[in-house]
């Protein structure tokens, strides 16, 4: 009788092509995208960032610092026309960070005696991570310490050096944004497996649409003659409302919970409410519309239950949820951006993070809501067929 019953399960397996390819292809495919994520895990995360660097002089040390951090730092991105669009482009992200170099670098280098005002200026945007923040620190103050001892040694006069040695008089380092706390795990994370959760709803819905076609309850509304897309809105809405409780409920854990436990607290201190409100009601608008394209695809329980689980998973690894995008390789980080996971979390992080407005939080709005309507539409036409079948 236990053979019997392992053969029936095998041969049940078998015949289910989607339910094979959920237990093998998605894991196989699920270990490449994290292997691929994590292999720069180790390295300095500060070189993946994109920067610019302003120079307003172009004498030999200044040219040798932009040399030496382009070696380490890879190449600049083209600096922005003027200094509006430099703050804009730090502000969204755009720019992880600004060196200024000023006219009278070389001199002050040169010099025994410290500068009276920095002549090397980070400039630093809000939401960058806060262990790039202080490995960006420390190879700043590493290159121009070194630029200094060289110039000294080729400049030397036989004296000693007067007054403080500490590089720090040469440098000026500013994180847009510093009246607000400091970027925390807390900060990241909740944005991150708030929209985790937002899209696992997939797995409810899912599997109430197989357990209602085997019932026989979508045969016997069809039969009564309630409209498809008045059942697809039905089924729609109240995941609505799951959705705002889950933000509600991880806003809150986020706020009031960590720092009983002894973490960072989130700061909703001077964020944009409205803009906040429309990328949770993107993210759950994206969430539901995949949900019941999915839901309308599968067949079986057992599909419900591994292929959606293992679609939020996937899109997990590659959006940003479960590494963070700055630790990705570059390939990784272009990949990352199709990832609809991805758009809820930049997007919440823009609001929460950088104190984005609507206006800044719109595009990422935009793609959820595209993305969203898509699966809606896709998943009413087929939704007569599974009817039917």
């Amino acid at each position: 009788m236990l053979l019997a019953l392992i053969r029936k399960e095998l041969l049940a397996l078998v015949r289910d092509p989607h339910a094979l390819a959920a237990l093998f292809l998605m894991p196989a495919a699920f270990i490449v995208i994290m292997s691929l994520a994590l292999q720069n895990l180790y390295a300095p995360p500060a070189r993946q960032l994109p920067y610019a660097i302003d120079s307003a002089t172009d004498s030999p040390a200044a040219r040798r610092i932009s040399a030496t951090w382009a070696m380490t730092q890879g190449r600049a991105q083209p600096l922005p026309a003027t200094s509006g669009e430099v703050e804009e482009a730090l502000r969204q992200g755009r720019l992880a960070y600004v060196l200024t170099l000023d006219a009278g670098l070389a001199d002050a280098l040169s010099d025994l005696d410290p500068p009276r005002a920095p002549v090397v200026h980070l400039r630093v945007e809000p939401g960058l991570d806060q262990g790039a923040f202080r490995t960006l620190q420390a190879e700043l103050a590493s290159a121009v310490g070194e630029l200094r001892a060289a110039l000294l040694q080729a400049s030397f006069t036989g004296e000693s050096p007067r007054g403080s040695q500490s590089i720090l008089p040469f440098l000026s380092i500013e994180q847009l944004g510093s009246t607000l706390r400091p970027v925390s795990a807390v900060q990241q994370n909740v944005p991150a497996w708030l929209v985790f959760g937002m899209f696992f709803v997939v797995t409810a819905i899912s599997s109430l649409f197989v357990q209602e076609q085997h019932n026989g309850s979508l045969a016997r509304l069809a039969a009564l003659g309630v409209p498809e897309h008045i059942q697809i809105l039905a089924k729609a809405l109240p995941y609505v409302g799951v959705n705002a409780i889950q933000a509600a409920l991880m806003l809150t854990v986020g706020c009031a919970l960590m720092p009983l436990l002894g973490g960072e607290a989130l700061s909703l201190a001077g964020i944009h409410w409205p803009a906040l409100i429309l990328m949770l009601g993107a993210t759950s608008l994206a969430a539901i519309g995949f949900a019941l394209l999915l839901a309308c695809l599968v067949r079986t329980h057992a599909q419900a239950n591994t292929l959606g689980p293992l679609c939020n998973l996937l899109m997990a690894a590659l959006g940003g949820i479960m590494v963070p995008t700055f630790v990705m390789p570059g390939l990784m980080q272009q990949l990352a951006r199709l990832s609809p996971m991805n758009w809820g979390l930049e997007g919440l992080l823009t609001v929460l993070l950088r104190h984005g407005d609507l206006s800044e939080a719109a595009p990422w709005a935009l793609r959820l809501a595209i993305f969203g309507i898509l699966g809606l539409a896709l998943a009413s036409r087929l939704f007569s067929r599974r009817i039917i079948s």
